[in-house]
């Protein structure tokens, strides 16, 4: 059967022309940007150029038929927009990018003086701007993650709980006993157990599926979740 994850929508409606596609490519963009980000700036772009860049690439991929391209890539959305955005900086200019293809419009919401606080943390000894790329995107996925479980928890008024929970999903070092955090809520130890349990099943349910967000054949997740790990690790 059919698995109509967001990346496969674009490739089954036939590119950028496509409407659904389009909102799918919008959706994935805007989630995944950062990536770019760090990987132009590990390649020596300029902070205040890099903007200009990712907007003019955004715009390039919306505007033009990159996506009917027959590259085998295109399997994982990651892969493709990697190779795609390394094809667009060989060949434009800061000021083509701007104004030819932007043409000074926003495509996507960057914020930049986050992004680049961001990418001065950013480990000095991952080898290549690619690496640093494939790492930011596993560590972005994850976080998106995380994020779409905190807001399911708070929406059933159980914030309180996904944050004393939040470190055990995490395998945080600075874990707290489930005995304590039974005392801090009022519940008992077996209670805060299976509450972790069902935090760690349903971030797993999520997680597979915002990989499988980002595939064209969703018999690949597993694959894709083991090498992004090791992205990260």
């Amino acid at each position: 059967m059919f698995h109509t994850t967001r990346w496969s929508l674009v490739q089954a409606a036939g590119g950028a022309q496509s409407s659904v596609a389009r909102e799918a490519i919008g959706a994935l963009s805007e989630t995944y940007w950062y990536p770019l980000y760090a990987y132009a700036r590990r390649q020596g772009c300029a902070a205040g150029d890099v903007e200009d860049r990712i907007q003019g690439f955004f715009a390039f991929v919306l505007e033009g038929d990159v996506l009917t391209a027959a590259d085998p890539l295109r399997g994982r959305f990651r892969s493709f927009l990697l190779k795609s955005f390394q094809n667009f900086l060989r060949s434009e200019h800061r000021r083509e990018t701007s104004l030819k293809r932007g043409g000074g419009r926003v495509v996507q919401s960057l914020d930049v003086a986050r992004a680049e606080e961001r990418y001065s943390l950013e480990p000095a000894d991952v080898a290549t701007p690619e690496r640093l790329f494939e790492r930011q995107w596993a560590l972005t996925l994850l976080q998106a993650t995380q994020d779409e479980v905190r807001a399911e928890y708070e929406a059933k008024g159980q914030g309180t709980l996904f944050a004393a929970l939040e470190a055990h999903l995490r395998q945080d070092q600075s874990l707290v006993p489930y005995v304590e955090l039974g005392q801090l809520l009022g519940l008992s130890e077996e209670a805060i157990k299976s509450a972790a349990h069902r935090l760690r099943k349903r971030y797993r349910e999520l997680l597979r599926s915002a990989v499988a967000d980002t595939l064209a054949d969703a018999a690949d997740v597993d694959d894709e979740l083991r090498l992004l790990l090791q992205a990260v690790g």
